[in-house]
């Protein structure tokens, strides 16, 4: 149906096409006529011209030199209509290819006007069995639904390009989030290793503050037994 669509609308441009190539076939016709004729008009204008001057130059009685001036005159003129009518010629000539291009483009357009036929012939059929009131309102209603339908992938493309870029940026958080994870696991990890290592120490410290304790207890009872022996001896 889009198919048949698209080429019953290429028929419609097609036949306007004709229309056009047919107007522009007629006053290019038109035009041509009137060249024509008017280079009938000047070729009478010529040829009397041509008769006035031998009448002239046969009644009037000027001399030899007047007679030449005027053959020179004649001869110029002539000259110049000559080559005015040879443009005239070659303008002729280049409008008539161009109508026979024209009516080379208009057989053209008429075979491909038959071809597209059936199309339109299909459409009218659809119309008459849908609630369309001409092809041209289903042409319109088909737009309509293209226009739609590419808005609404362009929503899609939209919706997935920012659906990519939400996982992309989840990702990425989930990667830092990961990392900082890790990172305060080998500083608690280095944190308990040092709280260990203090423990131990204290440890020792505390093993040895006993120790020296019981050593400044047993330097304080020899101290105590030495005084009472020196007090002892002394008496």
């Amino acid at each position: 149906e889009e198919d048949s669509t698209n080429s019953f609308v290429c028929l419609l441009k097609k036949r306007k096409e004709v229309r056009l190539m047919e107007k522009v076939v007629e006053e290019t016709e038109e035009a041509f006529t009137g060249r024509m004729e008017a280079l009938a008009e000047q070729w009478r204008d010529l040829h009397a011209r041509r008769a006035q001057l031998k009448t002239h130059v046969v009644t009037s009685g000027t001399t030899v030199k007047e007679n030449e001036r005027l053959r020179t005159q004649a001869l110029k003129k002539a000259k110049e209509e000559k080559q005015e009518n040879s443009k005239k010629e070659s303008e002729l000539l280049r409008a008539r290819r161009e109508l026979e291009s024209l009516i080379e483009k208009h057989q053209k357009l008429s075979k491909k006007l038959l071809k597209y036929a059936v199309f339109k012939r299909y459409l009218e059929d659809v119309v008459a069995v849908s609630p369309f009131q001409d092809v041209q309102d289903m042409i319109t209603f088909y737009k309509a639904l293209v226009r739609t339908r590419k808005d609404l992938l362009q929503s899609q493309w939209w919706h997935r390009q920012l659906t990519e870029q939400g996982k992309a940026l989840q990702q990425q958080m989930r990667a830092e989030i990961e990392a900082e994870m890790l990172q305060y696991k080998t500083n608690l990890r280095q944190l308990k290793e040092r709280f260990d290592q203090l423990q131990s120490d204290i440890q020792h410290w505390e093993d040895l503050w006993a120790k020296t304790q019981d050593r400044a207890a047993r330097k304080a009872t020899e101290l105590k037994s030495l005084n009472m022996a020196i007090h002892s001896l002394f008496q």
